[in-house]
Order: C-alpha cells, then sequence, then structure tokens
C-alpha cells in the first residue's frame, strides 16, 4: 500500500496558503505570489488582475498536489530499487 504523505503535505500547504491569502492577511498577495506557481506563469505571460481569485486558488492545490503526488512516486521507485 502507497503511502502519499508528500502529497498530502504539498496540497495541504497549497490548501493553507489560499486560505491565508483568502483571509487577508496578506494584503499585499507576497505570499501567494512566491509560492503559488500558476501565478507565476500567469505573471509571465499575461495580467493577473484578468484571472479569477478562485481559479488561481484551485490551480495552486492541483498544482501541488500533483507535485506532491510525482515526489511520492519518485519515492517509492527510489525504495524499490535493488542495489547490488
Amino acid at each position: 500500500m502507497r503511502r502519499y504523505r508528500v502529497t498530502l503535505f504539498f496540497t495541504l500547504f497549497s490548501v493553507a496558503l489560499s486560505l491565508y491569502n483568502y483571509s487577508g492577511y496578506d494584503p499585499h498577495n507576497h505570499w501567494f505570489f512566491m509560492f503559488s506557481i500558476p501565478v507565476w506563469f500567469v505573471e509571465l505571460f499575461g495580467d493577473i488582475h484578468r484571472v479569477d481569485v478562485f481559479v488561481m486558488y484551485a490551480l495552486t492545490v492541483i498544482t501541488w498536489a500533483v507535485i506532491g503526488f510525482l515526489a511520492d512516486l519518485g519515492v517509492s521507485r527510489i525504495k524499490t530499487w535493488q542495489h547490488l
């Protein structure tokens, strides 16, 4: 049975990041802009003010969940290697 510890941690991190930004404690969006990967691409190729903030929250959670899943997949493959 696989354990998705990194996926869970990264997903919870992204949910906490989104909730922190939504709560208003991050008034200038510094933390959200630093740690949200989809925002980086929106900033590079367009205007962040034209994108719905809830879409950015959802994309942030999905992106961090996928990164965590890939990390868990890599860890499980490393654990199954048989060193000779």
